[in-house]
């Protein structure tokens, strides 16, 4: 089949950025990004390009290369289902609050929601792309959902998991190490899979684009998350032994990832991992393991989690400890909310958690970051149900400059690796802080020697 429209649902971090490149990328295709969130879409179609709801380097240009031509972000949901042949599901599958599997297995309401709509309004056959990151074996969900509750219409599922990292999701989409498609292995699957394979041709090299099962695929997305948090967790529980020995992780980080078995990605000690993903796919691994009774296949991707929770307590502990082991009414300023440098998303972000820590011991928190707003510090405060709402909002200010964000601050604790914290003045931001004036780097982010000069009392990770 020959591909000439597209339809995706979901206008969040995957749908968003993925359609705009694709669009970019085949100006003979129509592409459109429809989602019931009225606020979402008319965020994408601001006319100023630079309000649209993601931040990504380099997304904007993008968006406005194809916007309008034959890049569309609608609310009419069924229109463009009914109109495209090849539909991307790119909703959000969180964890589950609720029920059987609360707090390890993905909810898949809206992904079950998705294909009813899509077998209700479907007069023609369709290849259906699960673009979200899902659990081994939903494509098989999807498909008897659109078999046995459709008008007569064929359906093709493939499994197309996304490996972006946000911050560089734009150039990740440009120059993928590799696009992985899973389909069915029937000659009318192997038809779906080289229509999609014709899409991405138009930009990615056919040696990257790898076809497998459906079942490959799906799983491939889960592993390679899991397998990058486990080195973050891995390096974060060395620090800790760093820590009480006269080691430094960052030079043990070099040299183990000098070593070409392992490699230098990944090793950077820090406060613990955050992001929308890792997470989420190492405890949809938990769920899936113990659900075939693998219990230490479970235990062991769990452990995972629990050294990336214990970080981040422990970094909040420190914090309190280093203080005199109180933080009552002292004003800690904190660089960075969002999980990673170059995103607005603070999903799972570290800052939520020791920020959470530091208001139960009655700090005050002013918060400066480039990309994100009040409103959603407020709601991920909020979303931890730990108190009530006005309590976090006497608790947390933020600040459109991070010098009055640290002015009369008894500490800072860096909590995102912006490249800007580098660039201050450091020696002017310790002038306006109280002394002895501390500096928690929670990322490894400065030098620790001219922090030192200044004045400052320096604690990063595993130092």
């Amino acid at each position: 089949m020959k591909i000439t429209n597209i339809c995706c649902i979901g206008a969040g971090y995957v749908g968003g950025p993925t359609m705009a490149v694709i669009a970019a990328k085949c100006p003979h295709i129509k592409v459109t990004v429809v989602d019931l969130n009225e606020k979402r879409i008319a965020d994408w179609n601001n006319p100023d390009i630079n309000k649209i709801p993601i931040y990504e380097p380099g997304l904007n240009e993008i968006v406005e290369k194809s916007r309008g031509k034959n890049l569309f972000f609608s609310t009419e949901v069924d229109k463009a289902i009914d109109e495209a042949q090849l539909i991307f599901i790119s909703v959000n599958t969180p964890t589950k609050t609720y029920g059987t599997g609360k707090g390890m297995a993905a909810d898949l309401k809206h992904i079950e929601l998705c294909a009813r709509q899509i077998a209700k309004v479907s007069k023609t056959d369709k290849i259906i792309v699960e673009k979200s990151t899902l659990p081994v074996r939903t494509a098989e969900a999807i498909k008897s959902i659109l078999d046995n509750t459709g008008n007569g219409v064929q359906f093709q599922i493939l499994s197309n998991p996304e490996f972006l990292a946000e911050g560089t999701a734009v150039q990740d989409l440009l120059n993928p190490d590799r696009v992985l498609i899973g389909g069915e292995t029937t000659p009318k699957g192997d038809e779906a899979i080289a229509s999609l394979v014709e899409v991405y041709a138009n930009w990615v090299p056919e040696e990257r684009i790898l076809k497998t099962n459906v079942w490959s695929s799906e799983l491939s997305k889960l592993t390679a998350n899991a397998f990058l948090a486990q080195r973050v967790s891995s390096i974060n529980a060395i620090s800790e032994l760093c820590e009480k020995t006269e080691a430094n992780v960052n030079e043990v980080a070099k040299a183990i990832g000098m070593d070409s078995r392992i490699g230098s990605k990944f090793l950077k000690a820090s406060v613990g991992f955050g992001g929308s993903c890792f997470q989420k796919d190492i405890l949809n691994l938990v769920y899936i393991s113990k659900a075939f009774g693998l219990n230490e296949v479970a235990d062991y991707w769990e452990q995972v989690i629990i050294m990336n929770d214990h970080q981040k307590r422990r970094f909040s502990k420190n914090i309190v400890q280093t203080l005199y082991n109180t933080v009552s009414g002292k004003k800690i300023a904190f660089l960075g909310w969002a999980f990673k440098k170059d995103t607005n998303d603070t999903r799972e972000s570290a800052a939520i958690y020791v920020a959470d820590d530091l208001i139960n011991e009655q700090a005050k928190i002013a918060l400066y970051d480039p990309k994100v707003e009040r409103p959603q510090v407020l709601s991920d405060l909020n979303y931890l149900e730990t108190r009530c709402s006005s309590q976090n909002e006497d608790s947390i200010q933020n600040f459109k400059n991070p010098y009055e964000a640290c002015e009369n601050s008894h500490a800072i604790a860096i909590l995102t690796e912006w490249d800007e914290f580098k660039e201050y003045d450091w020696q002017k931001i310790y002038n306006i802080m109280l002394k002895p004036a501390f500096i928690f780097d929670g990322r490894n982010l400065l030098d620790a020697k001219k922090m030192n000069e200044i004045g400052f009392v320096y604690q990063s990770i595993g130092s």
